[in-house]
């Protein structure tokens, strides 16, 4: 018996799925690969990669020293903490135009090492953890496997230091657990230290 005579049909469907790039630039200048993060502000120990279009000497990845800067070919020394890729990228074009007409250069994170967090106490995997690029108390509590059956969920602290000065801001894991008071789960800060008693 045939497979028409039985009525039974065959259809081959093709799905056609988008090639994801990322860090990708217009065809006329090419990117480094790297994260596009429009808010991520820049960390002593994050890394970038800088190319200039058609200067293939000008091409190079870059980590960011303790002191929060980087040097760079024909820019010389430039300040990367706290700042945006956005404005590293605008003030290296500023000061190449010296040297090369219209410079065309990108700019990408290409890693954030620097902006990690950090968990101890009665949590499951104490240590840090990359924030990659924003975490919550909460978030940060899960990436480091959960509490203990030991800890004071109600008495966990975050430590931020500012300034030379340190001081800790309270969350009560109970409340935020029950919907209420959850201005708590506030978004962590580089070198935040979350301590779980």
């Amino acid at each position: 018996m045939s497979r028409n005579a039985l009525g039974i049909g065959f259809v081959v469907v093709a799905l056609a799925l988008p090639v994801l790039s990322f860090g990708a630039a217009p065809a006329a200048a090419p990117a480094a690969g790297g994260l596009t993060l429009p808010d991520y502000t820049v960390s002593p120990g994050d890394t970038l990669d800088i190319s200039v279009w058609k200067e293939p000497d000008l091409t190079k990845t870059v980590p960011i020293r303790p002191d929060g800067k980087f040097s760079f070919p024909l820019a010389g020394e430039l300040v990367a903490q706290g700042r945006t890729v956005g404005q590293i990228q605008s003030e290296l074009i500023s000061r190449m135009q010296k040297y090369i007409p219209e410079p065309v250069v990108t700019v990408a994170l290409s890693g954030m090492d620097g902006s990690r967090i950090y968990v101890i106490g009665q949590v499951a995997k104490a240590g840090s953890f990359a924030m990659n690029p924003r975490l919550t108390v909460l978030q940060a509590l899960a990436v480091a496997g959960g509490m203990t059956p030991f800890a004071s969920t109600n008495d966990i602290i975050v430590l931020r230091g500012k300034g030379g000065s340190q001081h800790s801001i309270p969350f009560h894991y109970g409340e935020v657990a029950k919907g209420r008071n959850l201005s708590q789960d506030i978004p962590l800060e580089s070198g935040d230290v979350v301590i779980v008693p």
